[in-house]
């Protein structure tokens, strides 16, 4: 998990005395960790004055106090479905961060947790994303809602829902368009789908707005999660790419920004790559510690 970074990180913390030049590096190094420098700035400041509060004097101290400080950044959200009826889950992201990938993986997690899942393309302005997640639905031997290329994606999702009610499944996975002629079209057509939902009676409780945001791309996963919350109001983060290349500070900035808890990561290419997000070892990772 962003081994470079966590080592860059580790190196400053074992590798120098507590002094000005310390707090400098550690700066330099959390804004290349796309932390952002206003945020940067706060968690020094901050940590300077706990760790003279604390008389922090290891570096040991001072890696804990750090953790203090971005701990209420940081939120794991519930993996688990309402029970008792219908979920769904609308999953957003620009093309290219792994979005259809990361719903068959969810797919394959919710199955093996006992819960009936139907997927639902609602990508419909891509022919290869419709394929794509169809052929997850193969392999996976799991039903899924599709119509042609350029169909209604509102027409999908509602089909969808019929379907799902119908048949007492557990949870809707609707995959969503990542792009379409201009960002305005793409915002309505998901304000679009989103009361179509809330119009099928799906209860609030019931319904997430997830956003998947590929782990290695840091302020543009930022930029992302805001453009998108700015159209329907998101509940969580899916990180897709969760390996060495992350770098980890972005995601601290979309908690605080947002508010966002984050639910899954994936790290690989099988279905089996999925973990539900452990804020104790991101932290610990962020701030070095560890192995």
């Amino acid at each position: 998990m962003f081994e470079r970074f966590r080592a860059k990180i580790k190196s400053i913390f074992t590798s120098r005395k507590i002094d000005e030049a310390f707090f400098e590096e550690l700066e330099d190094t959390l804004i290349e960790g796309d932390l952002g420098a206003r945020l940067t700035d706060e968690v020094i400041e901050t940590l300077r004055a706990e760790a003279k509060a604390e008389r922090a004097t290891t570096v040991e101290d001072l890696q804990k106090l750090m953790k203090q400080i971005l701990s209420p950044y940081v939120k794991a959200g519930d993996t688990n479905l309402v029970p008792g009826g219908l979920n769904v889950f609308l999953v957003l992201g620009v093309n290219g961060v792994g979005k259809t990938t990361s719903i068959a993986k969810m797919a394959s997690w919710y199955r093996q947790e006992g819960s009936k899942v139907l997927l639902a393309a609602a990508d419909t302005f891509r022919a290869a994303a419709v394929d794509q997640l169809d052929i997850h639905a193969k392999r996976l031997d799991m039903r899924i809602v599709k119509q042609s290329t350029g169909s209604d994606p509102g027409a999908v999702v509602y089909d969808a829902l019929t379907t799902a009610l119908a048949q007492g499944d557990d949870l809707i996975l609707a995959d969503t368009a990542g792009r379409m002629h201009n960002k305005e079209n793409l915002m309505k057509e998901l304000q679009k789908i989103d009361k179509i939902i809330a119009g099928r009676g799906i209860p609030r409780e019931r319904y997430k707005k997830l956003i998947v945001i590929d782990a290695t791309t840091g302020q543009n996963g930022l930029s992302q999660a805001l453009l998108f919350n700015s159209a329907v109001q998101l509940d969580g983060v899916i990180l897709s790419k969760y390996d060495s290349a992350a770098k980890g500070g972005a995601l601290v900035q979309i908690g605080q920004q947002l508010g966002l808890p984050i639910l899954f990561t994936m790290t690989g290419e099988t279905y089996a790559d999925i973990h539900p997000f452990d804020k104790e070892e991101f932290l610990d990772a962020l701030v070095g510690m560890g192995d």
